[in-house]
């Protein structure tokens, strides 16, 4: 189970500390996008433009890691003017490495954010990074993926208890 369960867990974007990360030695963030920063197959939002242009101000790095073809991550990373990894084979660790290598950044200042516990936090977890969790943005998503939100619900019951929360409520320390 430990290797499901991610490093944080927040609600969504905009509820991560991303001053404290930064502070803490954080340079880089490896993104997923679908469910993440934008809900499933859609193009870049206001929202996630402002998101990005605020970590990237702060002075990170921003590099997405996808399991989607090279048109939809491209066309995605393109407006927002940001590196990206393609076809990832998430939860693999190679995307989450190769990502690095493109940031230049290293284990002890790079984080992972994405949606998925079974692809997304378990592939960071096989890499050995720092791993932040989402939840969906939108709960409709393709029929092999809501299957997979059924056990991860309990994933996400197991980091409440282990860490003494109450639904709702997110561990917010670095």
């Amino acid at each position: 189970m430990s290797n499901w369960l991610p490093t944080r867990y927040f609600d969504k974007k905009e509820d991560i500390p991303i001053e404290e990360y930064y502070k803490a030695g954080y340079r880089g963030i490896l993104f997923d996008i679908d469910n993440t920063l934008v809900p499933h197959d859609e193009p870049v939002d206001e929202k996630a433009r402002v998101f990005v242009e605020r970590l990237k101000e702060l002075g990170f790095g921003i590099c997405l890691i996808s399991n989607n073809d090279e048109e939809r991550v491209r066309t995605f990373a393109d407006p927002l003017g940001v590196k990206y990894v393609y076809n990832a084979w998430k939860p693999k660790r190679e995307g989450y490495l190769k990502g690095m290598e493109i940031l230049e950044t290293d284990l002890n200042n790079t984080l992972f954010v994405g949606d998925q516990i079974f692809t997304d936090i378990w592939g960071a977890n096989r890499a050995n990074m720092y791993s932040i969790l989402l939840d969906p943005i939108n709960p409709k998503e393709e029929i092999q993926i809501i299957l997979k939100r059924i056990p991860e619900k309990l994933v996400k019951w197991v980091y409440r208890k282990k860490k003494g929360l109450r639904k709702g409520k997110f561990d917010v320390t670095i």
